[in-house]
């Protein structure tokens, strides 16, 4: 696998590395070994499946607090995506800004987010799956969220007119 830090210290763009033949390819997805040689001690304790029917379906901005921060690896393994996180971490240079990359069936890269990141995607194609790997369980008590659209963020994304879920939505203003 292949690990590149991103300008958001602590996220990494993670590519595979295919061994190819005749019959298609082999690659590896997930290694402890790898993730720890990056310093990422990553447990995985929960995988989640998000199935998107129709192009331009946005679900986000999501994050869990402490005690129960969570660091997530994504892939989409069906379609499109445009996958967006925002760091939340006070005491970070990069707080309160925001990347974002294309994930899709073809490339089988990933994003791997850290603990304190909002998480959000807006799909790119009808008929999308996205594959979560967790670190924590969820627990709705510590389930927060940041508005898709908030000018304190200034995230672009690239389709107009979301469908967005009403909570999603309704997230107030991002207080710094």
């Amino acid at each position: 696998m292949i690990f590149k830090e991103t300008s958001l210290k602590g996220a990494y763009i993670i590519e595979i590395e295919p061994l190819e033949d005749e019959r298609g390819f082999f690659a590896r997805s997930f290694c402890q070994k790898e993730f720890e040689e990056h310093s990422l001690n990553f447990s995985i304790v929960q995988c989640n499946l998000s199935y998107n029917k129709k192009k331009g379906t946005l679900r986000g901005m999501h994050y869990q607090v402490a005690p129960y921060e969570e660091a997530k690896l994504v892939s989409c393994v069906r379609g499109a995506i445009y996958d967006v996180i925002i760091d939340l971490r006070q005491d970070s240079n990069s707080y309160c800004q925001w990347l974002a990359v294309e994930l899709n069936e073809k490339k089988f890269n990933m994003i791997y987010i850290p603990e304190g990141f909002a998480h959000g995607f807006q799909t790119l194609k009808d008929d999308t799956e996205v594959f979560y790997q967790m670190s924590e369980f969820y627990h709705p008590e510590c389930a927060r969220g940041v508005r898709w659209n908030d000018p304190a963020f200034g995230v672009k994304w690239p389709l107009h007119n979301p469908i967005i879920s009403e909570k999603d939505k309704g997230y107030l203003d991002f207080m710094k």
